[in-house]
Formats: structure tokens, sequence, C-alpha cells
């Protein structure tokens, strides 16, 4: 399948271009990513990929730098490198077939919680349980690509919507692009409330008998690894 030839209801490869670059600004716009920091892919027929490239700031990214990549990370177009972290991404991809965009951020809020080792908490509120489910994994620090930390990854992914990685950052991933990036936004906006509430000395959550209709309107809404299996 050409690549500009997309499946039905996915956008075509220059909409998908036009997404992808607004949506790697907006992370630089928020300070979510720092420097060279921060990546986001896109899936394309036969497992390539539409993706930013490494060493250049988001501030400045235009559409010429993003890269094509095929299935064994060689760039088919672009002119620049690819970003080191792509065997995270992919690890996403391989167990997530669904799942058609990843973004990768250090925003500050998730990832000073990442770096004390805490864990973002969704039960806080109820709406971040229904778009998240009852937990956001923390998963330890590792090397990074390291092949522990892929095969963590590749097993969170299957249940899990989003995480943060130990002194590191946030990874969230969607159906497309807007859900991947609102599901990062949502890990920062909870980290956020999270640290005030501990600097209030105390986090509370939602009682545990709400949290299992949550749960199950989580379900309904067509969202988490129980709605997969039925689809």
């Amino acid at each position: 399948m050409a690549l500009h030839r997309m499946h039905l209801g996915e956008p075509t490869l220059a909409q998908a271009r036009r997404q992808l670059l607004a949506i790697a600004q907006e992370l630089h716009q928020r300070g979510w990513v720092a420097n060279h920091d921060g990546n986001v892919t896109v899936r394309l027929p036969g497992e390539h990929l539409l993706a930013t490239p490494t060493a250049l700031s988001k501030r400045v990214l235009t559409e010429a730098d993003l890269l094509v990549l095929d299935a064994r990370d060689r760039v088919l177009q672009g002119g620049r490198k690819p970003f080191s972290e792509l065997k995270l991404h992919r690890a996403v991809y391989a167990a997530r077939p669904d799942v058609r965009a990843v973004v990768h951020t250090h925003s500050p809020n998730a990832t000073a919680l990442a770096v004390a080792g805490i864990a973002i908490e969704p039960r806080m509120l109820a709406e971040s349980v229904v778009s998240l489910g009852a937990e956001i994994p923390l998963l330890p620090y590792g090397f990074p690509q390291g092949a522990e930390q892929i095969a963590q990854l590749g097993q969170a992914a299957v249940q899990f919507d989003a995480l943060t990685l130990g002194n590191h950052g946030v990874l969230a991933w969607g159906d497309d692009l807007e859900q991947a990036f609102l599901r990062a936004e949502l890990l920062e906006h909870l980290a956020a409330i999270q640290l005030r509430a501990l600097q209030l000395g105390r986090v509370n959550m939602v009682p545990p008998a709400d949290i299992a209709r949550l749960l199950d309107a989580r379900k309904k809404a067509g969202l988490g690894p129980e709605a997969r299996k039925k689809g």
C-alpha cells in the first residue's frame, strides 16, 4: 500500500504531517519538552512510522523535518536522523494493534513525580478513572531502551493507555494523535493536582465502591482492555 493511501477513516499522509507538527509544537509551547527532548510518532500502513527527528527543537520543527520510517526504522522520507527512543514507541505499537499514535514528553509535574518515585494517582478524580482507569503505572528506571525496560513497557501497554517512566517522563498513546496528546495532557494535569495536594498534606481518593462503577462506565465508553476484548 502506498504511504499516501491510508485506511478508510484515517488521515492522509499530508494530514498526518500537519497534525503531528501541530502537536509537537504544542509540546514545546506548553513547556513539556526542552532542548531536543520528547518525540511523537504516528503509525502508517505497513508498520511505517511518521516521526519527529532527533537533535531538533520542537520550537523550530517544520513539516519538511518530519521522517517517514520503514518497519526497520530506516528513513524513507526526510533528511534528518531518527530519535534514539524509537524502541519505546515500537514496544507500544507491537503490544497494541489498535494504537495509531504515541507521544513522549518530559512534562515537569509528571516527570517530577516519576523522579521522586511516585506514581500519578487517577483515583483522585472520578473523571480520570473513566479516562485512564484506576492505575497509571510508574515503570522503574531502566537503562534507556534496554531490553528489560522495553519488555516492561510492552506488558504495561496491553493494559494501560499511558504511564510514567522512572527518571524519564511520560508516554501516552491512543487511537489517533489527538487522543494520545489528551492523555499526556491529563497525566500532567493530574500530576499538578497531586503535587499540590501533597503540599497540603493529604491525597484523598474516590471511594472504592465508586471506582468499580466508574470502571464500568469506562468499559461502556469503549475504553480499557475489557472494552477492547469485547470489541
